[in-house]
């Protein structure tokens, strides 16, 4: 019998791919659309919660904290679920002194910081998930999340695209800033191992190095394209997630460096 899965913001950049990667694996998937009274409803089996705000929760504060915290509070009052899976985010370990953080460390929010509120949203909804659902909850803390699929968000999305059609690429940022990035295919292995997985946990979904704009930039050039960054900011790094757990399930991700590569040189044919 096919298992059932729902994923809550299965129109979003994750879900969908989520979504596409369950039916091929003979899922039964429910997607619903925003506010449908079925989600508290009906049996969901294994809830994927993908839904969330990242570029503009600052803009939309209240739609974040529906999103990150209320909307799932509803689902697990419900009980109508097998396990949940909640997509986080490693932007919660910024506030933290640290070179290397796992998924046990303490985190540390300033409440008084309005940026911080996507990370406390974030952290409200953790809780819940781990100590509201009688041990059928799971956090999985997503890294910078790219691919070069049509319409992809972030960053290093968003230069790859450009990539399809551009040789020459000017970059409004600087070559200094550094980040974890994990592709979308990696993160959706993880999300069902996640789920599978016997004992409830938070999982860092990261590659577990810190890769800088310079150095996407020397494999961009190493495959004959030009790449220009208009500045020159060095900000402090965040901390590295520590993978060893995500790798206890059997993942380890793909450098990034690696990917690129592959991607430029299919461009290339």
């Amino acid at each position: 019998m096919a298992r059932q899965a729902t994923i809550v913001g299965a129109s979003g950049f994750v879900g969908r791919r989520l979504r596409t990667r369950l039916e091929a694996d003979g899922w039964q998937v429910f997607a619903p659309p925003r506010g449908a009274p079925e989600l508290l409803a009906r049996d969901l089996g294994v809830v994927f919660y993908c839904a969330g705000l990242t570029a503009d929760y600052d803009r939309r504060p209240f739609e974040a904290v529906e999103a990150h915290a209320s909307l799932v509070g509803r689902v697990i009052e419900a009980g109508r679920f097998e396990k949940i899976v909640y997509l986080s985010s490693t932007r919660l370990y910024d506030g933290l002194p640290k070179a290397e953080v796992s998924e046990t460390e303490p985190l540390v929010f300033d409440p008084t910081d309005p940026r911080r509120l996507y990370d406390l949203s974030k952290a409200l909804g953790e809780n819940l998930v781990m100590t509201r659902t009688d041990g059928r909850g799971a956090v999985a803390r997503l890294a910078n999340v790219y691919d070069w699929a049509p319409g992809a968000p972030g960053f290093l999305s968003e230069w790859l695209i450009r990539a399809q059609a551009e040789r020459s690429i000017a970059l409004d940022s600087s070559p200094h800033v550094a980040r974890d990035y994990i592709h979308l295919d990696d993160v959706v292995a993880a999300l069902i191992a996640i789920a599978s997985a016997a004992e409830p946990a938070i999982c860092n979904v990261a590659s577990g190095e810190l890769v800088s704009n310079a150095e996407i930039a020397q494999v961009f050039e190493a495959c004959s394209w030009r790449v220009r960054f208009s500045g020159e900011a060095a900000p402090a790094a965040p901390p590295r997630a520590n993978i060893a757990r995500l790798r206890a399930l059997g993942l380890d991700p793909r450098p990034v460096k690696d990917r690129v590569r592959a991607y430029l040189e299919g461009l290339k044919g």
